[in-house]
């Protein structure tokens, strides 16, 4: 995957000419490509979104805040797919980084909204450099990948550790979202109708309905976006926590992801424009309180589910559509996400954090080398340890590297024969 670091810099990826018109584009449409699309839409504002709204509230972010987030990656990343889905007919779906709301989120605890946009600008600086450089995959190949994962497995546990705890505070409505998510998991044809976030969704709904905790509330107006434009502060404490952690989540564990996925599914991707993209439209996103950019890995697997290949672009191409009608109106998903209670919010993302949470530690621990400076990596971050001002998850890889360095030579040596 990518380009060899030895070899010059290439020129960035050149679109597939002639683009398609609306005509191609439409008519590509087919059923398998509507429903592939829907279905990507459906999971990309279910558990995703879920997380996001977890976040805010732990964080104290306001409704406008959050409102603003999902206007910035739901419209930018939706034009962006669009874009690079039909300019290089390959279903790219682009998003917003997962794991890197997860480390905003702890950062919300002590620094404020304005270091944390610094430091989205100043990351995005960095994956734009690393892009037109050449230098991402020299850097990323010095850091060992099941370490990475460590540090991502150290973040995402305590949202998994939400499904466990929410058996003791709602245990009714657990038991059935989590039967729901079970279900539509063990069966891969019902899942791909209906997705397995999406079944714990509506098991949820449904018992909220149920119980009467919501009856008297009113629904949020609808009403289109009005985000928010935040004035970056830049603070040495925000960007040595985060700049270097961001940039990470969006090369190594995100990117990397849907590159593969892709490759997977018989495309090459454009990863050095992909790379730069992302770099780019973490300003947007950035400057309207939104995490940095990145290339799902979740969404461009269910593009790929089925279908023709050369008509899947149309497939990423509607689904962009999708999510720039759903960023439009975030004040209302928004207030509406808001008004459910934390519980079943953080059991959503709980489930929605799994399938990642298994991946980075079967990538951490599954014999790959690099065991102990996987595993330091991991308690580190699930530490929450805060040195000099700057975030468990930075240490995390600064300490798991260290440990393989001096204590897992041959795991270097075998990497590099």
């Amino acid at each position: 995957m990518g380009y060899d670091p030895a070899e010059p810099m290439p020129v960035l990826e050149h679109p597939v000419r002639p683009l398609p018109s609306l005509g191609e584009i439409l008519g590509a449409l087919d059923r398998h490509q509507l429903v592939n699309a829907f279905v990507a839409w459906l999971f990309a504002i279910t558990g995703p979104v879920a997380v996001v709204l977890a976040i805010g509230r732990h964080g104290g972010l306001s409704q406008d805040d959050i409102s603003s987030w999902m206007f910035a990656c739901f419209v930018f990343g939706g034009l962006l797919t669009m874009a690079f889905s039909i300019a290089y007919r390959q279903p790219i779906a682009i998003m917003w980084t997962i794991p890197g709301a997860v480390l905003v989120g702890q950062a919300l605890d002590h620094l404020s909204l304005a270091e944390i946009v610094g430091a989205y600008l100043a990351c995005g600086l960095l994956i734009t450099v690393l892009g037109l450089t050449g230098m991402m995959r020299r850097l990323m190949a010095r850091v060992p990948m099941p370490i990475v994962m460590g540090m991502v497995a150290g973040v995402f546990l305590p949202f998994g550790l939400n499904v466990v705890a929410a058996f003791g505070q709602a245990w009714a409505m657990a038991t059935a979202m989590v039967a729901a998510f079970a279900l539509t998991a063990a069966v891969p044809a019902l899942g791909r109708v209906l997705p397995p976030v999406l079944s714990a969704l509506l098991a949820g709904i449904a018992v909220i309905a149920l119980s009467g905790e919501l009856d008297g509330t009113a629904l949020p107006p609808l009403a289109l976006a009005a985000p928010n434009f935040y004035v970056p502060e830049f603070s040495l404490s925000a960007l040595g926590e985060l700049v270097v952690p961001l940039a990470v989540t969006v090369i190594a564990a995100q990117n990397a992801q849907g590159f593969v996925i892709l490759q997977q599914a018989g495309y090459q991707p454009p990863q050095n424009s992909l790379t730069v993209a992302c770099g780019l439209g973490a300003f947007a996103y950035g400057l309207f309180g939104s995490v940095p950019t990145c290339v799902t890995g979740p969404a461009n697997a269910i593009l790929n589910t089925s279908g023709a290949r050369e008509r899947r672009y149309a497939a990423g191409a509607l689904f962009g559509l999708l999510a720039i009608g759903f960023g439009l109106l975030s004040p209302f998903t928004t207030g509406l996400g808001l008004i459910l209670p934390a519980v079943f919010i953080n059991l959503l993302g709980g489930l929605a954090m799994l399938a990642v949470l298994q991946g980075a530690f079967t990538t951490a621990f599954a014999g790959g080398g690099f065991a102990l400076g996987a595993l330091v990596s991991f308690l580190v971050t699930l530490s929450d340890v805060s040195i000099l001002n700057i975030g468990a998850p930075f240490w995390g890889l600064v300490f798991g590297y260290l440990a393989s360095v001096l204590l897992e030579r041959a795991d270097f040596a075998r990497q590099s024969g």
